[in-house]
């Protein structure tokens, strides 16, 4: 980036891997000067764009593409998916939303009904809420001992590199509200 241009929203936004950060530090509220109003053209390129990505992904049949959705409820997901997702051809793309495991994914490790979702080569998966929930929501609540979910991050990690090293690109979103909009767009 030269210093004379200012960074692009991406730039802003990107966490770079490896990095850590901390949700307390960040506003939620941050718009970084854009405005629902002014970002309609910003987006319909932005969607076109995507339209067309998936089009030479699928044609190529060579690269699989993950993409990943995080957030609190109402955070914006379901959203995310209808809306920007939009691009996308259905007939090359999935999206799954983890819920409560059922008995067959329970009588398997935590991570299998995840890896049945993976994308293929020329495919796009889309995982609204994702693997992250089997350290989340089992830390929270107790469920499982410190000792199972806390081997489950570096477990994670080489399940993610497994995909990477296979091909997978993927891409993370964390999205974040304050609790008062939450409990807003929940009421």
């Amino acid at each position: 980036m030269s210093p004379s241009r200012s960074p692009s929203l991406r730039q802003l936004l990107r966490v770079k891997p490896g990095s850590k950060v901390r949700l307390a530090g960040i506003d939620p509220n941050e718009t970084h000067g854009r405005g629902k109003q002014g970002s309609a053209a910003e987006l319909a390129t932005g969607l076109e764009r995507l339209t067309n990505l998936q089009d030479r992904i699928w044609a190529e049949q060579k690269h699989p593409v993950l993409i990943v959705l995080q957030g609190i409820d109402a955070a914006g997901k379901d959203g995310s998916v209808t809306h920007v997702m939009s691009a996308f051809n259905p007939m090359g793309c999935t999206v799954t939303s983890f819920k409560v495991p059922t008995p067959l994914e329970l009588a398997h490790d935590y991570l299998w009904r995840t890896h049945q979702r993976v994308p293929g080569k020329g495919e796009i998966a889309i995982f609204n809420r994702s693997h992250y929930e089997d350290v989340l929501v089992v830390r929270v609540h107790d469920i499982v001992p410190k000792k199972v979910w806390a081997e489950r991050y570096d477990q994670i990690n080489a399940f993610e590199s497994l995909l990477a090293s296979s091909g997978t690109t993927i891409i993370k979103f964390f999205l974040l509200i304050d609790k008062d909009e939450q409990k807003a767009r929940l009421t």
